[in-house]
């Protein structure tokens, strides 16, 4: 038995109570022993103000590591992949339906991101139609059903997330099907919107899927494709709107809660407090993506890259912020107001400005490795050890009004930020019986320049934390069993820091239905 206490470093204590840890699997255990290797390295050499800002917290690297070695976020291009096969795994191109399954199963262990696992799965009805050949509805819904609990079982992320949508086929179907019958915390969804490709049918079945799992968000394909080239975008992660065959290089975001506490009034955020904490932003932002371009040789020597699946240039760092809320409320008692961040509130033209400035900026700055030299503006869903901010720019949780009322706040924000902004409905369960009044809600909302609609259902056992799903289930039996799902802790310390317990149950009236939908 070693004697442990007396001559261990810190670090070497904290890699020890991992190694000892009674609710991690080994493989659990691995990943956070190389999470504390990478922070072990000495961080990227950064400014003295820039400094004070992380150790302060009004900037937040997420947690990526001091020495970023692969990108946050990778967005390969599946279907050339599938049409060329790979020399680096040996795989000749997919000739059949089992063929092009196995190929992504394979090649989806060998993408990296900031959580070990893919973030992207591709838009899966679009890579498996040209495979269907024959095949009815019959026979590819046990093959598509086993494909999909491999998924959850093998790579058992909440992170992971699939796209279908938005033409009719057989294969989105049967993958809302199966979502809806298996319940899964993996793979996340999203179904991408258009209202002239989308037949009302197929619509109404994620609707229902919403009803049933809390599953799929839905994408507004209007907005989305306006902000890409025709390479096209995918939605990973938790709702972070990205180029395929690309992806995202580096998150980062300021606190806007802490820069308005810094601030002398809503004059002197705007002009001189947010402007400084966005130039630190981007100090940032630049130092992470030159290691990532320069030393860490990823770019150099990923078969992603030399097969053609992803290109460096087509990676945008995200520019991301969080507590927006938070902020516009402290600004306003700075005022001397009770103005609050609420619908029909005089604080609301405050709120947009921000964020129409934020949007200016990154617009206004070049980055030396960006997607068109250029970051991308996310509203930041938080993340599990957030305390007294709300994500992005939704409304607090437990203020949340009615429907109608929530989503005429919250829209006008969503033109901003390209590259992710979502709000998280709580709607009550009698909507189960009413679903075309959710799927108007919806269609409003896309009306309103929304550009993802996410619902929880209340008294479901799978919902949404900030973005990622997590069955209620599972946290109640981590603490004395873990999971083995790689996500649950992080939904179980949401629970305690972020009050998304706290989210207003809400019901979808006919009258206000038809009201937002005139």
């Amino acid at each position: 038995m070693m004697k442990r206490h007396d001559v261990l470093t810190e670090y070497q204590a904290k890699c020890l109570s991992i190694a000892t840890d009674t609710l991690l699997s080994p493989k659990q255990k691995a990943n956070f022993l190389a999470l504390e290797a990478e922070n072990n390295i000495p961080y990227l050499a950064l400014s003295e103000p820039l400094k004070t800002a992380l150790d302060t917290r009004v900037i937040c690297d997420m947690y990526e590591g001091h020495a970023p070695y692969k990108p946050r976020y990778v967005l390969p291009d599946y279907e050339r992949f599938l049409q060329l096969g790979s020399a680096y795994l040996e795989l000749a191109p997919a000739e059949d339906f089992d063929d092009a399954l196995n190929h992504l199963m394979i090649l989806y262990h060998h993408v990296p991101s900031v959580t070990g696992f893919p973030v992207f799965l591709g838009y899966l009805d679009r890579l498996l139609m040209p495979y269907v050949a024959n095949y009815t509805e019959e026979q590819l819904y046990p093959k598509l059903k086993r494909f999909w609990v491999m998924l959850d079982r093998t790579l058992p992320d909440a992170f992971m997330h699939a796209n279908i949508g938005p033409e009719d086929n057989i294969i989105c179907r049967l993958i809302l099907r199966i979502d809806a019958e298996l319940k899964q915390v993996a793979p996340n969804l999203t179904f991408v919107y258009h209202p002239q490709r989308t037949p009302e049918s197929l619509f109404l079945q994620a609707i229902e899927n919403i009803c049933e799992c809390s599953k799929p968000h839905i994408a507004n394909d209007i907005i989305h494709s306006a902000a890409f080239d025709e390479k096209g975008y995918g939605i990973v992660s938790c709702y972070n709107s990205l180029p395929i065959a690309g992806g995202g290089s580096t998150l980062v975001r300021i606190n806007l809660r802490e820069v308005a506490l810094r601030s002398e009034n809503s004059t002197d955020f705007l002009t001189v407090q947010l402007k400084k904490y966005c130039d630190l932003q981007m100090e940032l932002i630049e130092k992470r993506t030159a290691f990532l371009y320069e030393e860490s040789n990823f770019f150099q020597t990923s078969f992603l890259v030399h097969e053609g699946l992803i290109a460096p240039e087509r990676f945008a760092p995200m520019f991301g912020i969080y507590g927006l809320a938070e902020a516009v409320n402290i600004l306003m008692e700075k005022e001397g107001t009770k103005n609050l961040y609420a619908p029909d509130s005089p604080a609301l033209p405050l709120a947009y400005q921000i964020s129409e400035q934020l949007a200016d900026f990154v617009e206004s700055t070049p980055v030396k490795y960006g997607f068109n030299h250029k970051a991308m503006l996310h509203a930041q869903s938080g993340i599990s050890s957030d305390s007294e901010t709300t994500p992005g720019a939704r409304i607090p949780y437990g203020e949340e009004p009615d429907p109608v009322s929530h989503i005429m706040t919250v829209a006008p924000h969503h033109q901003y930020y390209v590259s992710g902004i979502s709000d998280i409905l709580t709607i009550d369960e009698t909507i189960k019986q009413n679903p075309q009044a959710l799927l108007q809600l919806c269609k409003g909302a896309f009306s309103h320049g929304m550009r993802e609609f996410t619902a929880n259902v209340a008294n479901n056992d799978l919902v949404r934390v900030t973005g990622y799903m997590v069955r209620l289930s599972d946290i109640e039996k981590f603490k004395t069993e873990g999971s083995r799902n790689n996500t649950t802790w992080l939904g179980d310390e949401a629970t305690k820091n972020c009050k998304i317990q706290s989210r207003q149950q809400r019901v979808i009236s006919h009258e206000q239905s038809m009201r937002y939908t005139q």
